[in-house]
Formats: structure tokens, sequence, C-alpha cells
């Protein structure tokens, strides 16, 4: 990883691959996060060039969320983290697994993952279309390197986020604003209050119909009505180094 100039410390990257999906590159490891990446009209990143991975944490069962865990997994060994439910799924596979829980933390090689609540379901889903139990969807406190990112999951607005906000200094925060499935711009913009973080990248839209929004619209509003945080859209297959 390269150096901050000023300041000697490594840069982290943190590279956006559409809908939730975000691969951070520091120099303590590299995890990929909701890996849905061959089913995305919007990547532009192949799966076959995720590589190098550390860990693959998913928030939820969804098929949009789990999307290419298991080939990404195979092709570079790396651990799965997800709640016990579906961490066990993925052991039945024969893939390597962490299973944790809502409020949990561990301290792996790479950094610290805590699992934050997130308003959501977490159905697998089945071959028979239909969908399996996938415990309780989650969200993410990651630190690395001394920094801490937050990846919020699919979620609505909760309250609770006030406290994470006072608990931790975020350094950037992904939150959805597609709406329908998740907060919309209104409630993320909200959320981006109670948190507080030195950067907000919106996620979780224009994937599908359904959740069309303005990206451009959100991050204006965000930067005249947030004035301690910076939006910044990214568009799938771009970075920010922080």
């Amino acid at each position: 990883m390269k150096k901050n100039k000023k300041t000697g410390d490594f840069v982290m990257k943190i590279i956006f691959h559409g809908h939730a999906c975000f691969e951070i590159q520091a120099d303590s490891g590299k995890i990929i996060i909701d890996p849905f990446i061959r089913n995305n009209s919007l990547a532009v990143t192949k799966v076959e060039d995720i590589k190098d991975i550390d860990a693959i944490l998913i928030s939820h069962g969804h098929g949009d969320h789990i999307g290419d865990a298991v080939e990404i997994a195979k092709n570079t060994g790396a651990m799965i983290i997800a709640n016990f439910e579906i961490a066990t799924y993925f052991e039945k596979m024969g893939l390597k697994a962490h299973a944790m829980h809502i409020g949990g933390k561990y301290a792996f090689p790479f950094g610290t993952v805590k699992l934050t609540p997130a308003i959501h379901g977490s159905g697998i889903p089945t071959r028979d279309g239909l969908h399996m139990y996938g415990g309780l969807a989650c969200g993410f406190l990651i630190q690395l390197e001394g920094k801490w990112l937050y990846h919020a999951g699919d979620t609505g607005l909760f309250g609770d986020m006030q406290l994470i906000g006072r608990r931790y200094n975020i350094d950037v925060a992904m939150l959805p604003i597609g709406d329908n499935f998740t907060m919309g711009l209104e409630d993320a913009l909200i959320a981006a209050q109670m948190l507080n973080p030195k950067y907000v990248i919106p996620m979780h839209f224009n994937t599908f119909p359904v959740i069309k929004q303005d990206g451009k619209s959100f991050i204006d509003l965000l930067n005249t009505t947030v004035l301690e945080s910076k939006g910044i859209l990214l568009e799938p297959g771009s970075s920010i180094d922080i």
C-alpha cells in the first residue's frame, strides 16, 4: 500500500463494486463486503479479478449480498465472516467461516469486526425459489489500521445509530439510500447526522428500477445539511484513498 506523504501513514483504499459491495485494501489485509458482482448489471469488475482476499463479510442472506461469496472463497481461500446461521451454511459447503452475532466483536489478523443491528430480513434463497432462515441481518463496524469504517448493511433508520456515532469515531460510513427495501435519501441524511462520520458513501441504489435514486442529489443535500461529513459519490469500479 502507498503512504500518505505528509504523515507517513499507510493509505487505505476503498473500492466500490456496485450495490452494497466494497473491497477494502489496507496494509494489514484485504476484505470484501457483500460481493454481488456477476449478476449485477452495474458492476464493471469481474469475479475472477477479485484476488488476495483475506475475508468476505456478509451482512445478510439475500442473494444480492451473498452473491459470489462461494466462488471468491474458493478462488482465494478467504474466510467468510457472517452471523451464526449464514456462517454455518457456508461451513457445510466446506468453506472457512467465522460465526458472529450482533453486538459481538472479534480481532482478526487484518483488523477488528463488530456486528451492529440492521433492520432488515435475512432469508437465504433456496433452489426451489423459497428462502431458508438466515438469522438476523447486520451491519459492520470495521477497524483497520486505526480507522473505523461503518457498513450499515441493508437497513431502515434506527435510533441506535446515534449511539454508534457517539461510541465510535467513524471515518467512513457506507449508507443505503435506495428506499423501498432500505433507507431512502431523507432517512440516510438523518442517519449521517446521528453517526457523524468524516465521509459518507451512498450505496444500495440504482441496481434495480425499484431502488432508482439520484446519488448526486443525496451528496448535494448531505454536503449542505450535514456539515461535519463530506459526501462522496462512487461509481462502480471507482475508489477513494483515506
